[in-house]
C-alpha cells in the first residue's frame, strides 16, 4: 500500500524531509518527488492520464466510480460524508483488474478503515498536511506490509469452468420456504444446468428440467433453483442471491465438462415448497450446502455424469459442482476470509 501527500494547499516543504511519500499531488513538479497533477477530476503523471477522481456522495457517484474500473490505472475516491461501504464496494470491484483504488482520508480512524477494507484495503491513502493523519497512514502502511497476503482468487477469464466433485456428508429436511424456478429465454440441453448453492465458495450444478417425467411435462427452459438465500453464478462469474434476480439478467450455464455459455432470464416463478438440504465439503475443505425442492424432477449430476433426482441422493454420493478458494462481497470475488455456515 502507498501513502500519497496532497500538497496542493500546503507550503510545508519540511514534510519531504520527515516522510517518504510514494507520490505527491501538487500544482507543479516537485524536485525529487514522484509528482502527480490534477485537472478537471483527471490525474496525470508526466502529462499522461493515469486516473480519475470521483467525489462519493450517493449510489450514483459510486456507480460513476465503478465505470472507470478497468479503464484507468487509478480511481481516487473523495467523500462528502465518509462511508466505508463505497470503499468496500470499489475494492471488491477492482480486484482482478488493472485498476487500483486510492482514498483521501481526513482523520486517523479513516486510515484504518480504508487501509483494511475487506481485509484487502485500498492501494493508496491520500493525506493532507496533518501530522496525526500522516502518522496514522504510515502506521497502516507498515501494518499492511507485515500481514500475510491471502491467496489469489480464481481467474474468471477462461470459457471453461473447473467442475469438481462433492461428496454428500449428510442430508436433512429443509423445511418449507419460497422456491424459485428460473425460466430462461433459451432452451437448455440435456447435461446443462446452473451453479447454485448456500455457500459462495462452493456451488452445485443443478440440472435443467429437460427430461420427461411420468407425471409432469419437461420444461427445457427451466432450472428449479431453490430458496431466495441461495447464490447463483452469473454470466460474468460474479454471484447474486436468487432473491436479487430479475427478468433480463444474464446467468451462466454449464455442462458437466465445464463448458459454459450465457442465458437470459425471462421470468422467475416463486411458490412455497418443501426443501431437502444437502451438505458437503468443497475442494478446499470448506463446509457447503444447498437447499432444493423435494421433488423427483429436481436433479443434480453424479460423478458418472448421470442425472440423479434429489429424492434419490444418499449420503456418500458424489455430485458435480464448482469450488472456489476466495470469498465474495456483493457477488464479487475477494481475497479476504469470510466464513459461511
Amino acid at each position: 500500500m502507498e501513502v500519497w501527500l496532497d500538497y496542493r494547499h500546503s507550503q510545508n516543504s519540511g514534510l519531504f524531509h520527515d516522510h517518504s511519500f510514494d507520490k505527491v499531488i501538487a500544482t507543479e513538479i516537485i524536485e525529487n518527488q514522484k509528482t502527480l497533477t490534477m485537472s478537471d477530476e483527471a490525474l496525470y503523471l508526466d502529462q499522461k492520464l493515469i486516473g480519475k477522481k470521483v467525489r462519493i456522495s450517493d449510489s450514483n457517484s459510486q456507480s460513476n466510480a465503478k465505470q472507470f474500473v478497468g479503464s484507468v490505472a487509478w480511481v481516487i475516491l473523495e467523500f462528502d460524508d465518509w462511508s466505508m461501504i463505497p470503499i468496500e464496494n470499489l475494492v471488491a470491484a477492482s480486484q482482478d483488474t488493472p485498476t487500483k483504488i486510492a482514498a483521501k482520508i481526513r482523520n486517523p480512524e479513516e486510515a484504518q478503515g480504508a487501509g483494511f477494507a475487506l481485509e484487502t484495503g485500498v492501494d493508496a491513502l491520500i493525506v493532507g498536511d496533518d501530522p496525526d493523519l500522516i502518522e496514522a497512514a504510515f502506521i497502516v502502511k507498515s501494518q499492511r506490509g507485515e500481514r500475510v497476503v491471502g491467496e489469489v482468487v480464481e481467474s474468471t477469464e477462461s470459457g471453461i469452468l473447473d467442475i469438481t466433485k462433492h461428496e454428500i456428508k449428510s442430508i436433512e429436511q429443509g423445511g418449507v420456504g419460497e422456491r424459485y424456478c428460473i425460466d430462461l429465454t433459451s432452451l437448455l440441453s440435456v447435461g446443462e444446468g446452473m451453479l447454485i448453492g448456500s455457500s459462495a465458495s462452493s456451488l452445485a450444478l443443478v440440472h435443467g428440467e429437460t427430461l420427461d417425467s411420468e407425471f409432469v411435462p419437461q420444461r427445457p427452459f427451466r432450472v428449479n433453483a431453490g430458496p431466495p438465500h441461495s447464490y447463483v453464478m452469473m454470466a460474468d462469474r460474479s454471484t447474486k442471491y436468487i432473491s436479487e434476480l430479475k427478468s433480463n439478467d444474464s446467468v451462466l450455464i454449464s455442462n458437466l465438462q465445464g463448458e459454459t455459455r450465457t442465458a437470459t432470464i425471462g421470468r422467475l416463478k416463486i411458490e412455497k415448497r418443501p426443501f431437502l438440504t444437502f451438505y458437503w465439503h468443497n475442494l478446499f475443505d470448506k463446509p457447503s450446502s444447498i437447499f432444493l425442492q423435494q421433488a423427483e424432477t429436481v436433479r443434480l449430476i453424479n460423478s458418472s455424469g448421470e442425472l440423479i433426482s434429489v429424492t434419490s441422493i444418499k449420503v456418500g454420493d458424489i455430485i458435480l459442482g464448482w469450488s472456489g478458494e476466495g470469498s465474495r462481497h456483493i457477488g464479487e470475488s475477494i481475497s479476504s476470509k469470510v466464513e459461511e455456515r
